[in-house]
Parts: C-alpha cells; sequence; structure tokens
C-alpha cells in the first residue's frame, strides 16, 4: 500500500524540542503517514559549519523520533553523493520506494529563499512541498502551486541549533531546548564543548 511519507532533512546538529513540535504537529494533521527525519551529512547552504559526526546527530535524532509515533531516522542521505541537494535524495528515494508519495517539509524560511535552491521547479513538479511557518516570514504560495504545496498549521519556534551549540561551548545547560535524552547524550559524548570557528 503507498505511503504518504514526509521528509523533513536538517543537519540537526543537534535536533532539538523545535523539531519535535513541528515533526509532532505535521503528523497530527494526518497530512502524511509517516515522518522521516532526514539526517543532512552536508547542508550546501550550511558549508564550514561545526557538525557533529553523523553517527551521534542520527543517534540523537533517533531519540527523539521514538518518542514520536508516525516517526522515524532516516540515514538515506548519507548514502549519496555530497554535498546533498534536495531533489537528488528526492529522486533516490523515489526510485528506491516507487510506490510511494513523498512531501518535502521546509520552514517559510527556506521558502523564502526557494529560487536559490537546486531544481526548485523540478521539486515541486513531482512532489508535495509542505511548509511550516517562521517567525518574520510570510509565505506566498503562487497560484499554480497551490495543489502541490501548502502551508502546515504549526507552532511557530524559535530555537535554534546554533543557539544550543554556543550555550553549551559556554559551559551552560541547553535543557528545555533539547529533550532531555538529548541533552545526556551530549554531555555523556562530550559534544560541541568547543566553540565554532568564525
Amino acid at each position: 500500500m503507498a505511503r504518504k511519507i514526509g521528509i523533513f532533512g536538517g543537519s540537526f546538529n543537534p535536533i532539538h524540542v523545535g523539531h519535535a513540535i513541528i515533526a509532532s504537529a505535521i503528523l497530527r494533521q494526518q497530512l502524511i503517514d509517516q515522518l522521516w527525519f532526514m539526517v543532512t551529512p552536508e547542508n550546501p547552504f550550511k558549508k564550514g559549519q561545526n557538525l557533529a559526526p553523523e553517527h551521534h546527530r542520527l543517534c540523537m535524532a533517533e531519540l527523539v523520533a521514538r518518542r514520536i509515533t508516525g516517526a522515524v531516522t532516516s540515514a538515506f542521505e548519507m548514502q549519496l553523493p555530497r554535498p546533498s541537494y534536495t531533489i537528488d535524495t528526492l529522486n533516490a528515494l523515489q526510485k528506491r520506494f516507487p510506490d510511494d508519495e513523498f512531501y518535502l517539509i521546509i520552514g517559510a524560511d527556506n521558502w523564502a529563499q526557494w529560487d536559490k535552491w537546486k531544481s526548485p521547479s523540478e521539486i515541486v513538479s513531482k512532489y508535495h512541498v509542505l511548509i511550516y511557518p517562521r517567525l518574520g516570514f510570510d509565505v506566498t504560495i503562487p497560484e499554480e502551486f497551490h495543489d502541490r504545496v501548502m502551508l502546515v498549521d504549526a507552532p511557530i519556534i524559535e530555537v535554534s541549533s546554533t543557539e544550543i551549540r554556543q550555550l553549551i561551548a559556554q559551559h551552560l545547560s541547553p535543557a528545555f531546548y533539547v529533550t532531555d535524552d538529548v541533552n545526556k547524550y551530549i554531555t555523556e559524548n562530550s559534544l560541541y564543548r568547543e566553540l565554532e570557528a568564525k
């Protein structure tokens, strides 16, 4: 049976409560059957970022996914050529799972720079796009995209992974920004102890 699968991609460096709340909100609306946290090995928009090793980011995403009904963690993009371009990932997913329907989940900030993505027209022509709101970004969807692109009802969560990494580097607790088990994982594995090079 065909599944509607939402692809929520990101560096998840680290995954935080904002990611979890948005994923939960989208799944509750039953727009998709499953949500995959797609951990990105290298984001073309974030070159030079101080990334924690892939296996740590995957493990942290799994800690969150296992607590959200309908969510799973995927390392699919780790097997693809780098840097990771969304259209290449979606096309590879469609080839691997030809019976499934894929929905790309992005923030309104990403929609605002949609024209800078690789092959944005191809993405919209082949796949659905679910946009979640972000503070300071109005979402305008051209009429010709109305059957493929929609703004979803989700809370506006202003938590950033950058802020979390900076707190940890300053020996401050990221409690309440990340789940307790992710916080424990970060501590036990001594992640993000050093400030990023600017």
